[in-house]
């Protein structure tokens, strides 16, 4: 009884500690077709420990719009992928975050709370102008996260197996919506 108890018990634990898309919102300016969204549960306790050791760690995130044709296929109209990455400087004791959908110069930040924030969200992200949609139709936009694969320099990856533990992909998510 108790081993079907823990068995049980597992697959819960484990899915708390996933990550995922969350605050996933599809808005617009008069212009142009924007999504928000942030990223949960990205920052395990090895992949902080990796950012802190120097490792620079990159997320990239997927977003993609279709217009949605029923029983005929799908209409790809725009498929994006943006890349945000972190690096810590030990000597200078700050974190620098580069986010590819910015322009400008990266954020350097002494907090790791903020560094973590600016990491995770995505904050008005151009999809496509609203001049390439058309009026009265089904639209459905998608994005999803994952960690980019570590590469260690000199064959260390072979020593250190364990970099595979700092792997993470969130699902798929999905907004319909009626232009």
């Amino acid at each position: 009884m108790i081993l079907i108890c823990l068995v049980c018990a597992v697959p819960g634990s484990v899915k708390a500690d996933e990550a995922r898309i969350t605050d996933f919102v599809v808005t617009n300016t008069r212009d142009d077709l924007l999504i928000y969204l942030t990223v949960e549960g990205c920052f395990t306790k090895d992949i902080e420990e990796a950012i802190l050791s120097g490792i620079p760690t990159t997320f990239s995130i997927f977003a993609s719009l279709a217009r949605s044709r029923g029983l005929w296929f799908d209409k790809e109209i725009a498929d994006l992928t943006i890349t945000h990455t972190i690096t810590y400087d030990s000597l200078k004791k700050e974190f620098s975050i580069v986010c590819s959908e910015k322009e400008g110069p990266p954020l350097v930040t002494r907090d790791f709370s903020e560094a973590r924030k600016a990491m995770s969200e995505v904050d008005s992200l151009k999809i496509v102008a609203l001049d390439k949609l058309e009026k009265g139709h089904k639209y459905q936009v998608q994005a999803k996260a994952e960690l980019d694969k570590v590469t260690l320099p000199l064959y260390l990856h072979y020593v250190l197996f364990f970099v595979s533990a700092w792997d993470f992909e969130t699902k798929w998510y999905t907004i319909d919506f009626m232009y």
